[in-house]
């Protein structure tokens, strides 16, 4: 097959996914880089890839820390995903989604439904929503774009409110849906999301092909460019993202950089956010249920690890795919944004008798892949304050414009964390006051009076009026 003319060097890729372990020497001198926050080019990620000895692992774990805390210190950001249905015209063979899986209950939420969803995580405490459409006429945009509306207008408040000075509802939606053409990114810009995501899956061509035998998703090159149709139709914040598993993970890896390096190249700015998903078990799916190229917990810290080196102003996030073990070290190496209490399956986050006599050995019937995380939001939060890090629900920067070029500028050097700290534990205080157990409450206040203290003065400042005003029941504060 002859590769398609795009903006990346197939043969480059494929050379550097062969590279050699790097020398002490230069593999010190990749890692000065990272410290300064500089980034790596792809051959220098694909150097550390190419790492297999302990000693010098351990070395690439704690520069990708190091770089971690100089961006985000310990803020975590959390969210929720919304699926609205689970019909697909495309046949991914690693996907439960896939049109040819005839065990699957398909469904399709109605706007009513939608609003029930979004509900029930408000009553959770979730801010920020993931809302994942299938590309199917089923949920077409314009459905899209009414279930967007649909979410942000719904309004919760608690048994008891008490002088909360306003209900809660949902503040930013990112969005999780198949490719557009510029004037339908320019609608989607409309409608007020904050991230548009979608992944590449694989960047390689012959792979991508074998992968995607039938449907829209088959065209590999719209779906790369599917970017830069974004970013021309206005949509300011991007989030990238590769399935480990589907092929040689070194490769992956390096093209999502070079992707990240066109976007930065062409517009000026690069992706706010870089996911790490690995192919999880879903029924139906031949790719799913044997993994071509399974990555290892070992190998899958490095690709965290290298992503935060060589992207140190990108968001990471991590699906509720990984069990919490993982996860919570992952955190360590760089992960950013983690996903709480999710259920992959359209209308999951109400249980009722019917989905639960429905879900199979793997999971909730009509799931997009098993989960190996099950915690509640409240028990991932008390898991993060034992681990020292702040569960933020902050969306400041889309509200403030801090987007596009705009966030880079501050990300890059470290200057978000002026914002990104403050923010993030005022949110934290809504959500200990609205939401949380007694128990969890008083952990979460001794942490968030601890993190005053590495806060700018200026911060410091804010935060005293800005935690009084939430303790006496002002809500949504932000910088």
């Amino acid at each position: 097959m002859n590769h398609p003319q795009t903006f990346l060097d197939y043969g480059k890729l494929r050379e550097l996914s062969l590279v050699e372990s790097p020398s002490e020497a230069e593999l010190e001198r990749i890692l000065q880089k990272g410290r300064a926050l500089l980034g790596l080019s792809a051959e220098e990620a694909s150097s550390l890839a190419a790492v297999q000895d302990p000693v010098q692992e351990a070395k690439i774990f704690q520069v990708a820390g190091e770089v971690k805390e100089a961006i985000y210190g310990k803020r975590v950001v959390l969210f929720a995903p919304l699926y609205t249905g689970n019909y697909c015209v495309n046949n991914c063979v690693y996907c439960g989604f896939r049109r040819d899986n005839k065990s699957l209950p398909r469904v399709v939420l109605s706007q009513e439904e939608i609003a029930r969803q979004t509900q029930i995580l408000l009553s959770q405490g979730h801010k920020r929503l993931l809302l994942i459409c299938g590309e199917s006429p089923r949920q077409s945009l314009s459905y899209t774009l009414q279930a967007i509306e649909t979410c942000y207008a719904q309004r919760y408040r608690l048994p008891a409110d008490g002088n909360r000075s306003e209900p809660a509802r949902v503040r930013r939606i990112n969005v999780e849906l198949a490719p557009l053409d510029v004037e339908g990114f320019r609608a989607l810009k409309k409608a007020q999301i904050g991230t548009y995501v979608c992944f590449q899956e694989t960047y390689d061509p012959e792979l991508y092909e074998r992968a995607h035998p039938s449907g829209p998703k088959a065209d590999y090159r719209y779906r790369l460019y599917v970017m830069d149709r974004a970013m021309e139709g206005g949509c300011d914040d991007i989030g990238l993202g590769a399935l480990f598993g589907l092929g040689d993970w070194r490769y992956e890896l390096v093209a999502l950089i070079e992707h990240a390096r066109h976007l930065e190249k062409t517009f000026g700015w690069g992706p706010h956010t870089v996911s790490v998903p690995r192919i999880e078990h879903a029924p139906g799916a031949p790719w799913a249920e044997v993994v071509p190229h399974p990555v290892s917990d070992e190998d899958f810290k490095k690709i965290v690890a290298i992503l935060r080196i060589a992207l140190p102003y990108v968001g990471i996030i991590l699906s509720t795919r990984e069990r919490a073990e993982l996860r919570r070290e992952l955190l360590a190496y760089g992960v950013s944004q983690i996903s709480a209490g999710s259920r992959t399956d359209p209308g999951g986050y109400e249980e009722t008798p019917q989905r639960k006599s429905a879900a199979g050995t793997h999971g909730a019937a009509g799931a997009q892949f098993a989960l190996g995380d099950t915690r509640t939001l409240e028990e991932v939060i008390f898991d993060l304050i034992d681990d020292g890090y702040v569960p933020s629900f902050c969306t400041g920067c889309y509200r403030r414009g801090r987007t596009g070029s705009d966030f880079m500028d501050l990300a890059k050097p470290g200057l978000i964390r002026e914002f990104c700290l403050p923010n993030g534990l005022v949110s934290f205080a809504e959500y200990l006051y609205d939401y949380a157990s007694p128990h969890t409450r008083e952990k979460g206040l001794a942490l968030i009076e601890k993190m005053q203290a590495e806060a700018t003065p200026q911060g410091q400042q804010y935060l005293r009026d800005a935690l009084s005003k939430t303790a006496a029941g002002v809500r949504d504060l932000y910088l």
